[in-house]
């Protein structure tokens, strides 16, 4: 699918509105080449239905009706001027129609995000030059060679084992490796593709287009934009190797929502289990410039902060570790790709990659394999005397929908730990965009409610695409400032244990809608959490610092008590549109319980409709986590597919 000449055009119009240049050195959105990244991103998604939205949109975009029902002039947008057409954006971005304000944080976020991604015509974007980003680190010619050797069929396939595992990430690799150990034929499938070492180049665009997922990228209200990894080995290749066991507090509310084993010597097995598997330690935690200044608020307040155990071996926590959210080029994450998938192919497993698994077949009540098909249509079948589907929370209630399960508990039960930052500009450069990931972290407020909600305090490694995610938009060339002093930019992270949940549905295409919004409960845990990390960023000594509120002020140094603008932001809005948020974790929307009423899987993670149906992933979650859940979801898998070993 392509654009027309009239669709190319109001893109142009409107990324280069977003992102206009300076007029000298640093060239216009159009310039760079930055609308045609956007199309490429936004053609790719999954839901036609959504890319036929977005074309209608690009086709009616400079008729003066069109002008007039955003709030602009009569006058066709490409012919206005830039204050003009900014106006009219901010108007989208201030309106209290949920809608316009949804659909200007969707342009924002592509267009600015399609910006700094883009290389540019010469392969490096003066943009990065001018905001003092060094870009990609490039591929290394000394990387070895990869170590797993996945099929990815050609023709159509049909294959049959004892257990067929969807999804290789978390759940998927970890339940492929106990599987097979257990002496068992397992075929894994995954929608990716497979990427290692010599792949791997340190890129945004290189990252964000081979190793996610292209949809959904935000709840359908557009509250939270939304990222998943998508390729062999799934989220364990691109997060940030940080290592929470489940705390004892949440497995025994999880244990008290009729999943008993989470309080039992059983689940601590498990935990250790994959603990010594991923080699997790505290032997890399060399800290990084953010996580210094983080460090410096926290003890300068006298709050909690402690060291970070991680999944690594032989991080160099420097250059390399600041792209560790686009895959590790030296190899020293362990992530699913360096463990458990490596021990279920030593163990005769087989990896299939670039299938898109559609449907669960179920025969007489029980399941009998899988159907799907690769991006060019060829279809594949995998028969099996078991399925174990772990695709992630938003796939997996898809996946079980339309192979024809009734439970009404599919699709709810959502939590997504809605999470936001608060910037800071500081005086000494901070490289935000290297140094050990997530080397410290705050539970100061993870207890807000004396129940166990709360927020937790972290950084995350700061290239211009993360930046620019969490940031407002009051204007191109304030926009360009701002990002100008990214070297010298340091922020906390805010992340929501979510108490109230959304919904996954499934779209008459087969594709999954995510349906959530902040409920005032847990909206009120995260404006407590912008204030303690505004207090954090200004007791680190922030010369300015601002949060993801559009509308939202900049505080700075010697011109106000941050009490005040923490007052002011308490006042501001956290509905879509009004604060930029991600879904930093994905969990639930299947879960684990001890009844059909209120749960869509067993305590031992088989389905209640079909019984050699087991879920594996972190979908399963009974309630949220509060923490990082790799560590969780590899013990859940762990325990479950132990059971089923065992019934096999």
């Amino acid at each position: 699918m392509h654009l027309s000449d009239r669709q190319r055009a109001a893109l142009a119009s409107i990324c280069d509105t977003f992102a206009p240049g300076d007029g000298a050195e640093v060239p216009s959105a159009s310039r760079l080449g930055a609308p045609e990244v956007m199309a490429a991103l936004v053609l790719h998604n999954p839901r036609a239905a959504e890319v036929r939205q977005f074309l209608r949109l690009l086709d009616r975009w400079d008729s003066p009706v069109t002008q007039l029902v955003l709030g602009g002039s009569a006058q066709p947008f490409s012919r206005q001027s830039q204050e003009r057409r900014e106006r009219t954006l901010l108007a989208l971005a201030d309106s209290r129609i949920t809608a316009k304000r949804a659909l200007f944080q969707a342009l924002k976020g592509a267009a600015t995000l399609s910006y700094y991604l883009t290389p540019g015509p010469g392969g490096r974007s003066p943009v990065w030059d001018a905001i003092g980003y060094p870009g990609p680190l490039g591929v290394r010619p000394d990387a070895p060679a990869p170590s797993l050797t996945p099929v990815r069929p050609s023709a159509p396939t049909t294959l049959d084992c004892d257990v067929v595992v969807v999804g290789s990430g978390a759940g998927g690799g970890t339940a492929a490796a106990v599987l097979a150990g257990h002496g068992l034929d397992v075929v894994v499938v995954e929608k990716g593709g497979y990427y290692d070492d010599r792949d791997f180049d340190g890129g945004e665009l290189s990252g964000l287009s081979r190793l996610y997922a292209p949809g959904p990228s935000a709840t359908a209200e557009g509250q939270l934009s939304i990222l998943q990894g998508q390729c062999l080995g799934g989220g364990t290749v691109v997060n940030y190797t940080t290592s929470f066991p489940t705390p004892t507090r949440v497995r025994e509310e999880w244990a008290a929502l009729g999943v008993p084993q989470f309080a039992t010597d059983e689940y601590d097995s498990c935990l250790d289990a994959v603990w010594s598997r991923l080699g997790v330690n505290r032997d890399h935690g060399r800290i990084s410039s953010r996580d210094a200044l983080m460090e410096r608020g926290l003890n300068r307040l006298g709050w909690h902060v402690d060291e970070m155990p991680r999944n690594v071996d032989g991080c160099d926590t420097g250059v390399e570790c600041g792209r560790c959210g686009l895959g590790c080029r030296i190899g020293a994450k362990r992530s699913a790709t360096k463990t458990w998938l490596v021990d279920a192919e030593r163990a005769g497993a087989r990896l299939v990659v670039g299938v898109d698994v559609r449907t669960v077949t179920v025969e007489a009540g029980r399941a009998t394999g899988v159907t799907g098909h690769t991006a060019d249509g060829r279809p594949v079948a995998v028969r099996a005397r078991a399925v174990v589907v772990a695709a992630g929370s938003v796939q997996t209630p898809a996946l079980l929908r339309r192979s024809g399960l009734t439970n009404p508990n599919i699709g709810r039960h959502l939590h997504l730990h809605p999470a936001t930052g608060v910037w800071g500009v500081f005086a000494e450069e901070v490289r935000p965009w290297e140094g050990g990931m997530q080397t410290r972290y705050s539970t100061e407020h993870a207890d807000l409610d004396g129940r166990g909600y709360g927020v937790i305090y972290e950084t995350a490694a700061t290239n211009p695409a993360t930046a620019v995610s969490f940031m407002s938009w009051t204007g191109g060339r304030a926009h360009l400032d701002r990002m100008r002093a990214l070297p010298h930019l340091g922020g906390v992270g805010v992340i929501t244990r979510d108490r109230d949940s959304g919904e996954v549905r499934v779209g008459r295409d087969g594709e999954p809608v995510v349906r959530y919004r902040l409920s005032p409960y847990d909206a009120a845990h995260m404006r407590a959490g912008i204030a303690g990390a505004a207090r954090i960023v200004e007791a680190a000594g922030a010369l300015r610092l601002w949060s993801g509120h559009q509308r939202g002020p900049v505080w700075e140094r010697g011109t106000s008590s941050v009490d005040e603008f923490i007052r002011h932001t308490g006042t501001l809005g956290t509905a879509p549109g009004q604060v930029a948020m991600a879904a930093l974790h994905i969990m639930g929307a299947a879960r684990m319980g001890g009844s059909a009423a209120t749960s869509v899987a067993r305590p031992d993670g088989a389905t209640w409709e079909v019984p050699n149906l087991v879920l594996a992933d972190a979908s399963t979650f009974p309630a949220s986590l509060g923490v990082n859940p790799m560590i969780s979801v590899e013990a859940i898998a762990y325990m479950n597919v132990q059971r089923l070993a065992a019934a096999l």
